[in-house]
């Protein structure tokens, strides 16, 4: 895509947003960025902890893979609902009041006496994450002066951070300390409530200039087309997510244990190399972003969705060294899609962007969990070696993005159409 092009999709967003370039500020995109690293570190302290939860409670992989499905369906279900609640009527306070549901769930799970509580406690860190990211991501849309892209991957390299820091954190805190330590987490649960509190005032102030202004924002206006084919752009892009996130999830849910039992690895050094592989996803992303709005929304999506499967597909036979080579080179291109498909999203649902953030959020959740739980079953029958066996060829799908039009011209093509 050529430059010209690019440009145009960007250059009115950035002269008709609600929130001008001036008003757009860098210290609430680093909040929320640092805010959600805060809160997916919690959320990947979960999975860090399956070894210890499997010993304590003598689960199978079935039973694990039902806690990330009890953890992730819940942010799945209640994301796009809260999304489309927030669109309509946007609530400040509720980043804050999301992150206390986050604590609590925290609490349970450190004293959790059964199988039951845990699940209880998974389900109640995926309600706090169901409320956090749709209007965290309206937040960071709103202080992108324009540069959607740049202000997403900024936005999710926080979170892809938190992740990566999440098994670390679990390795060598949690794990040699035991279940009561991890009420120590809730620290951090504590700090992004302070943070996020802020963040709600300054979005309040932001909301009333936007109801008053009588220009309409690029977000407010409506895409131009038809509903089907809006429909049918949306279920593209949640089949490029799908092969992004049931591989990932599986990935993250199960590596550790693949480590070990084909290489023999302790749970420490597994645990590092989980962390390894956060990171590049983190790094991923935040060149997404960057790339992003520079390329266009297309060539990015497909560079990262195809171009990681001759990677993938070689990650099953390789011995342990090129299996963190190549763990480091499939985090780098797969995570770069997500601000991508997220931006692209917000272009075909403009004045939804609590209701695009929680769908896509929320699917790729949900996806993720069930994925897990569904993988977690086969490698009880099968073994993980298969489980990745199956899984790299997930990337296949991504063949879909050949549907996605230039949106611009798309655009421009349903304006010339007659009503």
């Amino acid at each position: 895509m050529n430059k010209s092009v690019a440009a145009s999709t960007e250059v009115p967003l950035t002269t008709n947003n609600t929130v001008s370039a001036q008003a757009a500020t860098m210290p609430i995109l680093l909040s929320l960025s640092f805010c959600h690293l805060l809160n997916d570190l919690i959320q990947s302290l979960i999975p860090a902890l399956y070894p210890l939860l499997k010993t304590e409670f003598n689960l199978d992989f079935a039973q694990i893979g039902l806690i990330t499905l009890a953890f992730q369906l819940t942010a799945s279900l209640l994301q796009p609902t809260v999304g489309f609640y927030t669109d309509k009527r946007p609530q400040p306070f509720s980043l804050a009041i999301g992150m206390g549901s986050t604590l609590i769930g925290l609490l349970l799970l450190s004293v959790a006496g059964s199988y039951t509580v845990v699940l209880i406690a998974a389900a109640l860190v995926g309600t706090g994450s169901a409320i956090f990211h749709p209007e965290a991501s309206r937040v960071a849309r709103m202080a992108s002066g324009g540069r959607y892209g740049t202000a997403q991957a900024l936005f999710q390299v926080g979170g892809n951070a938190g992740q990566a820091i999440g098994p670390l954190l679990a390795a060598f805190i949690v794990l040699p300390h035991g279940q009561g330590a991890i009420a120590w987490v809730s620290m951090a649960a504590l700090v992004a409530m302070a943070f996020l509190t802020r963040v709600g005032i300054w979005y309040g102030a932001n909301l009333k200039p936007a109801k008053k202004s009588g220009h309409a924002s690029a977000d407010s206006k409506e895409s131009g087309l038809p509903r089907a084919r809006v429909l049918f752009l949306i279920t593209i892009l949640m089949v490029l997510l799908f092969s992004k996130n049931v591989y990932t999830s599986s990935l993250t849910s199960f590596f550790t244990f693949y480590l070990i039992e084909r290489f023999d690895l302790p749970v420490q050094a597994a645990q590092v190399q989980l962390f390894i592989f956060m990171t590049a996803i983190a790094v991923g992303t935040l060149l997404g972003g960057a790339l992003t709005d520079r390329i266009g929304r297309r060539p990015m999506i497909w560079i990262s969705i195809l171009g990681v499967l001759p990677f993938t597909m070689a990650m099953p036979y390789a011995d342990l060294f090129w299996t963190g080579v190549l763990t480091i080179i499939i985090g780098l291109i797969t995570a770069s899609a997500f601000p991508a498909v997220l931006v692209y999203a917000h272009e075909v649902m403009p004045g939804r962007v609590g209701l695009v953030s929680g769908m896509f959020f929320g699917f790729a959740f949900g996806l993720g969990g069930l994925g897990a739980a569904i993988m977690g079953g086969l490698a009880d029958v099968y073994g993980i070696a298969v489980v990745y066996k199956i899984c790299s060829f997930l990337p296949v799908l991504g063949v879909v993005a050949w549907f996605l039009p230039d949106m611009t011209k798309e655009k421009e093509r349903y304006r010339s159409v007659p009503a």
